[in-house]
């Protein structure tokens, strides 16, 4: 009897063993955290539920919406419209903005000078993630309603702008108080030309952005550069992986989101308040980008719900960093972290900071992932940095 024990221990002693060993030398280099050698992970602020809004969609209304220019627009992270309504434009993975001239797409503008033939358009958002320091990233898009120009938030050349024929832009700032900008991520612009835009990291580049995720480093800042003096000063510092830049109707204020907490907060430009930082508010999952509509109300971007594996391992970094050093690719990594699918979320917000209303597609079927939305003529136009297509929800559909 004893023998018999002993031979089914140890065969699974062994395979304990070697699962351990292949966990530990992960040889086939799958850790989510390979090539990062001084990766590290820092401690999120979870939310008290008391504070996080919780309404819900039950009809999973985004499953009702269109999707256009399927494997057309390759990573469509911002989504636009120029002064006179046309459009829309998107940033695509390739380097190039685009624009729907109503029957075709065709390039309007790009923001790196050193494009070569490794930007040719490719068949997936993927195959063109090595080349983006080559032929740039536009994100965040914007036009200035009084001069027609549009202005970019390129993650790899900064903050740029241009004309209204379009064509290069130009460069307006890439670093801020001595500090190179890593990765802008989004921008707004007020009445008087005034540029608030979010540099998301000072450690990791838009193609390692899984890793900023995962890290949640406390080196993001928000930026403002004047067009006066040409000159880019830091309004806020520390902030983990800020995102989305939204401007209140009347430029009292704006909204920003640091999405590693999963909050939209407020910056103070008027008033008593001016220069000061509070909490907006805490959707019920973590917010992308935000944008203002023509009533004032704020659009967030939710990629997913909140849930309870996400909270824990944001409490406790170190068990962060050993559960990413298993030789599970990023990819795997990160759907478990947004709750095990993808999941589209819109959240509109009063100027409050009240949530109204939500619009989800809560299974992923049909709008898999929102990174920003629109709101134009009546619909909600919605792209996303990791998919093939622009989504368009019709609000009269309700």
């Amino acid at each position: 009897m004893a023998v018999r024990v002993v031979r089914l221990i140890c065969p699974a002693a062994v395979c304990t063993m070697l699962f351990a060993l292949y966990c530990g030398l992960d040889p086939f280099h799958h850790s989510t955290i390979h090539g990062f050698p001084h990766y590290k992970s820092y401690y999120i602020p979870v939310p008290d539920p008391s504070e996080v809004d919780t309404l819900e969609d039950p009809q999973n209304l985004l499953q009702k919406s269109e999707i256009r220019w399927l494997n057309q627009v390759l990573g469509p992270e911002s989504v636009t419209f120029d002064p006179q309504g046309r459009g829309p434009y998107a940033g695509v993975a390739d380097g190039r903005i685009v624009f729907w001239t109503g029957r075709v797409w065709t390039t309007f503008a790009y923001t790196s000078p050193n494009r070569s033939e490794v930007c040719t358009p490719k068949p997936t958002v993927r195959e063109h993630i090595k080349y983006e320091h080559i032929c740039g990233r536009p994100l965040g898009l914007r036009f200035h309603k009084k001069t027609g120009y549009m202005y970019i938030a390129d993650a790899y050349y900064g903050l740029l702008k241009v004309g209204p024929k379009g064509g290069l832009a130009t460069q307006l700032a890439t670093e801020a108080e001595g500090i190179p900008i890593n990765f802008a991520n989004d921008l707004d612009i007020d009445a008087e030309g005034n540029v608030y835009f979010s540099d998301t990291s000072r450690t990791y580049r838009r193609r390692d952005f899984m890793q900023c995720v995962f890290a949640a480093e406390p080196t993001g800042r928000l930026l403002k550069f004047d067009p006066v003096t040409n000159k880019t000063t830091v309004l806020v510092r520390g902030l983990q992986f800020v995102n989305g830049v939204s401007l209140s109707k009347n430029d009292t204020f704006f909204v920003f989101v640091e999405g590693s907490i999963g909050r939209l907060r407020r910056y103070w430009l008027k008033g008593d308040k001016t220069g000061t930082v509070e909490l907006f508010a805490y959707p019920p999952g973590h917010p992308d980008n935000v944008r203002t509509n023509a009533r004032g109300e704020f659009l967030a971007a939710v990629h997913c719900r909140r849930n309870r594996y996400f909270n824990l391992l944001a409490k406790y970094p170190k068990l962060r960093d050993f559960v990413l050093g298993l030789p599970i690719p990023a990819l795997y990594q990160y759907k478990a972290f947004i709750g095990g699918r993808f999941h589209a979320m819109v959240a509109k917000y009063s100027p409050e900071g009240k949530l109204l209303q939500v619009w989800e597609d809560r299974e992923g079927k049909v709008v898999r992932a929102v990174s920003e939305v629109d709101e134009h003529d009546g619909k909600l136009w919605m792209g996303s940095v990791l998919m093939p297509f622009i989504g368009v929800y019709d609000l009269n559909s309700n």
